[in-house]
């Protein structure tokens, strides 16, 4: 389809900024995960002697890995057309396979061991857990550990650049630009951490979670510990002993909340950084042939920061409701979860449309130094803050109160500041410590805090 069709500008605009995910969290990769969960489980049936099944020979084993292997389009096209007629997509997946294995003797003899004793949820709960495993190691989370790179180094390079901070907008106590853009890096690295010791909960224990037909079938075998032997080593997934129907999806919720607090700390970010190139603390690069707007010349937009903070609210909606639907089924079982798991692509599509929009802003910014000089330059009033602190210290009266009377509402330069200090009954040495202070040095541990 032309992307200019696309319904959502995933699939269309931005297509070629999310495609690294088509891969992870497609209808394809979906329908290529089942498969794979569906010859794992067969390799798992035929690799165990409890189930008295003949030992696969190399060509056996070879045609079910290139199953996997070779998955194309066309075969994930097969698996819709047998859908068509099904009207079931795992069960389509299982006679897709069936007829893969047709041509091989011992397969085809025992080509009913295909979704043996597995309900459909049995593959995609297994299915979604891998979606989920790999797109995030595999894409998001390494586009995260690229922000998190560009933020330290920009906090290295101005991590000696003083700068006025606002509180409520106001001039307030100095800090350095590299601490500032510190607090996000390690913001994000908390939350990072987490999302890299995520479990994925996986569980195939049949129609209501208690191995019921496994039982009849094969009653003297161990189900719920070959069930964890399949998950833990034959998927590298965590084992949900627990489950009705389907697994719960609370690890999943954990997934999306987790990327939702990313987002969120982003978004701050971006509404920080922008405000900032507001007042000109940055300037950003200009690319030849960009317009900043149709109709004055001279703009130069942070669109990427406002792009970015676009894309990450509209992933925290989706991931938002993914994170409060999932953990919620009626009973052993509803199917809502069914066609809510099929936006994953979505809610992960516009995170990584804001990481990639941030990531561009950040390429284009450049500190401007004098105007962060000047701020603090114009507001010696800052100063108020140490010097009625070390009067404190000195057990001036009413410290507090006489800057108070001095600098409230009030511009205050270089010269009234030290004609302040040097009225004051002061130790000489706290004197000479108050009057080499300046808003520029004035930064306290700032640039120290942090390597």
């Amino acid at each position: 389809m032309e992307q200019i069709l696309a319904i959502s500008p995933l699939d269309g605009r931005y297509s070629s900024k999310v495609n690294s995910l088509a891969p992870f969290v497609s209808e394809f990769a979906l329908t290529k995960y089942r498969v794979k969960v569906e010859i794992e489980w067969l390799k798992f049936l035929f690799n165990n002697p409890e189930f008295q099944l003949p030992k696969l020979d190399t060509l056996s084993v070879t045609l079910l890995d290139s199953i996997v292997t070779n998955f194309s389009v066309d075969d994930a096209k097969q698996i819709k057309n047998i859908e068509a007629t099904t009207n079931h997509d795992v069960k389509a997946v299982e006679y897709f396979i069936k007829d893969k294995i047709s041509p091989n003797t011992v397969l085809n003899h025992y080509k009913e061991m295909v979704h043996f004793a597995c309900t459909s949820e049995d593959i995609n709960n297994t299915s979604y857990a891998l979606m989920l495993k790999e797109s995030l190691n595999e894409i998001i989370l390494p586009e995260l550990d690229k922000i998190v790179a560009s933020l330290k180094h920009l906090s290295t390079e101005y991590k000696d650049i003083s700068m006025m901070c606002r509180t409520h907008g106001q001039p307030a106590t100095p800090s350095t630009m590299g601490k500032e853009i510190y607090n996000v890096v390690y913001r994000l690295e908390r939350q990072i951490k987490q999302l890299k010791n995520q479990e994925f909960l996986a569980k195939i224990n049949g129609a209501v979670g208690n191995y019921n037909a496994h039982l009849v079938a094969y009653s003297n075998l161990s189900w719920d510990k070959l069930a964890q032997n399949f998950i833990e080593n034959n998927l590298k997934l965590t084992f949900n002993p627990f489950t009705t129907q389907i697994e719960p999806h609370d690890y999943q919720a954990e997934i999306y909340d987790n990327l939702r607090r990313i987002n969120t700390i982003l978004i701050d970010f971006c509404r920080d950084i922008w405000s900032y190139i507001s007042i000109n603390y940055f300037k950003q690069k200009v690319k030849a042939g960009e317009v900043g707007s149709s109709t004055m010349p001279h703009k130069v937009n942070p669109i990427d920061f406002e792009n970015a903070e676009g894309n990450f609210g509209l992933a925290n909606a989706i991931l938002g409701h993914l994170a409060e639907k999932l953990p919620v089924s009626r009973w052993q079982r509803d199917l809502t979860d069914s066609t809510v798991q099929r936006n994953i692509g979505v809610g992960f599509g516009y995170s990584l449309l804001g990481l990639s929009s941030l990531a561009k802003g950040i390429g284009k910014l450049e500190i401007n130094v004098s105007a962060i000089q000047n701020d603090l330059d114009s507001n010696w009033e800052l100063l108020a803050e140490p010097i009625q602190t070390v009067m404190r210290k000195c057990n001036v009266e009413n410290a507090y109160e006489k800057l108070k009377d001095l600098t409230r509402g009030k511009k205050v330069d270089a010269n009234i500041i030290k004609d302040f200090v040097n009225s004051l009954d002061l130790p000489s040495e706290e004197k000479a410590k108050l009057i080499n202070l300046t808003p520029h040095n004035y930064i306290g541990l700032a640039n120290k805090l942090f390597s």
